[in-house]
């Protein structure tokens, strides 16, 4: 699989998200190598947009990274206990970034299945199984990404982004980001991206 070089992530938050879509996520470590297909994603338009980390810029030793190059790791915690994993984009200074909501495990199942409910996969129910990856939170788990990866280049060999092995011939939904009811108009907009009928999309739009 080709691994996405930083011209993909330095472009229009918007259009990095969508194109996400479809791509697949590997991280290498302790000689195995995780990989999901990115199923949902949200884009963060930084210091325009009210339900950024980064808002009017607002530049602390978490958002760092976002003000950096596009193409790392901007991983933080939510509730304080679980991990999510962000993409900075566009070019450095102007602090964007795409969250990955949702992926599709592809490798190391079994591994996965241990991480999120301490079974085999083949103990997992129906229930389990998408419940394995269809959460920013939860996708992290199962993938072993921590806040040891604030900061990594995706352009590098342990963490990374590759093109899919097959077309994209999905459809795109265009939905409100989830969970940012504070964040006045910005709430509103059609933020988030997911690949329709994918079973592992954490948040289906009504």
């Amino acid at each position: 699989m080709k691994k996405l070089d930083r011209t993909f992530y330095e472009r229009d938050t918007l259009i990095v998200a969508k194109e996400l879509l479809g791509k697949y996520i590997v991280h290498k470590i302790d000689g195995k190598e995780f990989i999901g297909r990115i199923v949902e994603a949200e884009a963060y338009k930084g210091a325009m947009d009210k339900a950024a980390h980064s808002y009017q810029n607002r530049r602390t030793n978490r958002t760092e990274v976002m003000f950096g190059p596009p193409g790392y790791a901007y991983v933080f915690l939510i509730y304080g206990m679980y991990p999510c994993m962000n993409i900075v984009t566009e070019e450095e200074g102007n602090p964007c970034a795409v969250l990955l909501r949702s992926i599709e495990p592809i490798k190391e199942l079994e591994d996965m299945a241990k991480r999120r409910f301490n079974k085999t996969y083949d103990e997992l129910s129906k229930a389990q199984k998408i419940n394995i990856s269809n959460g920013p939170g939860k996708l992290c788990m199962a993938m072993d990404i921590t806040l040891k990866d604030y900061g990594v280049d995706l352009c590098g060999n342990e963490l990374f982004i590759c093109e899919g092995e097959e077309k994209n011939t999905f459809e795109i939904v265009e939905a409100k980001r989830v969970n940012i009811d504070y964040a006045e108009e910005a709430a509103d907009y059609l933020w988030r991206f997911y690949i329709k009928d994918n079973p592992y999309v954490s948040v289906k739009k009504r």
